[in-house]
């Protein structure tokens, strides 16, 4: 936002204590008693009509930001709703959820503790008690922040209202709920029946929920009271379905234990502690391995354990996208293994010039050879033979994406291989474009051009539950099949995937990928292979090429497991 002149930083100051109420601290800053007693932020404008100023524009000043962050903070500490809401940029959101904080979360108690400010932010600690019924009570502390903004039509500055102000696990439209649990606890068992926890593993916390939201009513086990965050979602989720996107419910505080139910799933507890080390060496990693015979699903993890992108990720793949379009071109006789095929510096299509990496070109040279050094060029040059869904069609019918209908246990997205068209339709080849994937997807993908059949991915065995595992419309021809594991066998040894792969073989396979991505400097980094019965797919988001950054992860787990 450019330079800014800041206002100075008065000294410390002890807080102000007026008729029994705290101002905010920040910072170790006194804010004072503003507003303390008007009607919100603007409570000091006593001027008249005749007076009107013109309105304010341009950057905030620093004691506006204060002066707003400590009018909504002292009023929602001394429980003025009204006050708090109308600091606010979204007066009747605000007032929903702040009066739910007290009646429904039974949130007592508050004290709010503002930090030093950083620009129009200013984050603050807030500690409680969460109190309920029976005298059933626990603590509760934790940290939030809040950004001011000014109003357009008047210049107010306002608190720019989410839920995420009031605690940081809500999204918009989600709520507080203490109470009897919705669904009781589970105990989640590996495939060895060891518990799988959050201490041995940290990658599985959103994991271990998504099992408690599926399986907690019918495990067995008994609901506990507990202050959770309850999803907007999951309030529609009867009318709309099971959807699989959905983010589960998570209990933010216990207040007596529930009876566990017990799930089995499929996860080994050896190459799930190899995918928590292999991540924990590259910033915004994530991997996941999957048997190919069967679709169990053997291990996930990711660096970051606030998201699980793994299995929820919506990532452009890159390059391992080519496995699908290889697959595509070989069946349309566009393209065979051994065959002469072009690879160009450049391919133009839909008014877009494409080239290779480093401008590179293959005179000469084979399919195979392309697809082995991943030639762009190579796949661009057949656009204009295929139609706008060829390639959505091949990616549901064959591989079984983009049907969101996966049902593994737990919450996933299920890859999107969207209808384009002109440059888009062929920058999907590619893997840029609309096309969407994580690594989940892709290690399905490896293991469907391994097997030649769609085994879809699960945690849970069906069994458990009764419920039905997507089908794919068609397997690869076993002349498609025999090329695609040619392709990669030889990526495996002779081309991009060779050193992450080596000493791995004979019987592997491997593709790498890098996408593309505005605004950042470096690509994310694409890896999927299989070795015997292994299939693997890992991504290093900003990480650059595949092979140097995804491909060591996915090849220790591979090795691992063998």
């Amino acid at each position: 936002m450019g330079n800014r002149r800041r206002a100075p930083e008065r000294g410390r100051t002890k807080p102000a204590v007026i008729g029994g109420m705290i101002a905010v601290v920040v910072g170790g800053a006194g804010f004072g008693v503003y507003a303390l007693y008007g009607g919100g932020a603007a409570a000091d404008d006593s001027s008249s009509s005749s007076d009107a100023k013109p309105v304010k524009k341009g950057p905030l000043s620093a004691t506006e930001v204060k002066s707003t962050a400590t009018a909504f903070l002292t009023a929602w500490q001394s429980g003025d709703v009204t006050t708090a809401a109308a600091a606010t940029n979204d007066t009747a959101a605000a007032r929903t959820l702040l009066t739910g904080y007290g009646k429904e979360a039974y949130i007592k108690d508050v004290t709010l503790t503002a930090k030093k400010r950083s620009g129009d932010a200013v984050p603050f600690s807030v500690k409680g008690t969460v109190a309920y019924k029976g005298g059933l009570t626990k603590p509760l502390a934790y940290e939030s922040e809040l950004t001011v903004v000014r109003r357009a039509k008047d210049g107010k500055p306002l608190v720019d209202w989410h839920s995420k102000v009031v605690h940081p696990d809500l999204k918009d439209g989600d709520k507080l709920v203490t109470g009897e649990a919705g669904t009781p606890p589970v105990k989640a068992l590996d495939r060895d029946g060891g518990e799988l926890t959050t201490a041995k593993y940290p990658s599985l916390g959103t994991v271990l929920d998504g099992l408690r939201e599926k399986f907690g009513k019918t495990a067995g086990g008994k609901a506990g009271i507990e202050l959770r965050v309850i999803r907007a979602e999951a309030e529609s989720k009867d009318a709309k379905g099971s959807g699989s996107d959905e983010t589960p419910d998570k209990t933010l505080v216990e207040l007596s234990k529930g009876t566990p139910g017990t799930v089995r799933t499929t996860l080994s507890p050896g190459l799930q502690a190899t995918a928590e080390q292999q991540v924990a060496k590259k910033a915004k990693s994530s991997a996941v391995v999957i048997r190919p015979s069967t679709g169990e699903i053997l291990a996930v993890a990711n660096a970051g354990h606030g998201f699980n992108t793994a299995f929820q990720g919506s990532l452009a793949p890159g390059s391992t996208m080519k496995i699908i379009t290889a697959s595509l071109l070989i069946d349309k006789g566009l393209a065979s293994t051994n065959k002469e095929h072009p690879c160009p510096k450049f391919s133009t299509y839909g008014g877009w010039k494409f080239q290779n990496d480093d401008k590179f070109e293959i005179k000469g040279g084979t399919f195979k050879a392309s697809f082995a050094r991943s030639c762009n060029t190579a796949f661009i040059s057949q656009a204009k033979k295929l139609s706008d869904d060829d390639l959505t069609k091949q990616a549901q019918q064959v591989f079984g994406l983009g049907m969101d209908n996966w049902a593994i246990g737990v919450p996933t997205f299920d890859g999107s291989v969207p209808v384009q068209s002109q440059a888009q339709m062929a920058a999907s080849l590619l893997g840029q474009g609309g096309v969407r994937m994580n690594p989940l997807n892709m290690a399905s993908v490896v293991a469907t051009a391994k097997t030649g059949t769609f085994h879809q991915p699960y945690l849970v065995a069906p069994t458990v539950d009764k419920r039905t595992l997507a089908k794919a419309s068609r397997s690869l021809s076993s002349g498609t099949q025999a090329q695609l594991k040619e392709l990669l066998q030889y990526t495996a040894a002779a081309g991009t995937a060779a050193e992450a792969m080596a000493g791995l073989g004979p019987d592997f396979g491997a593709k790498t990928g890098s996408a593309e991505v505005d605004g950042q400097k470096k690509p994310n980094g694409w890896f999927t292979a299989w070795k015997g019965d292994l299939a693997a797919a890992g991504v290093v988001q900003q990480g650059g090429h595949g092979g140097e950054t995804a491909g060591p992860i996915v090849a220790a787990l591979l090795k691992a497991g063998s």
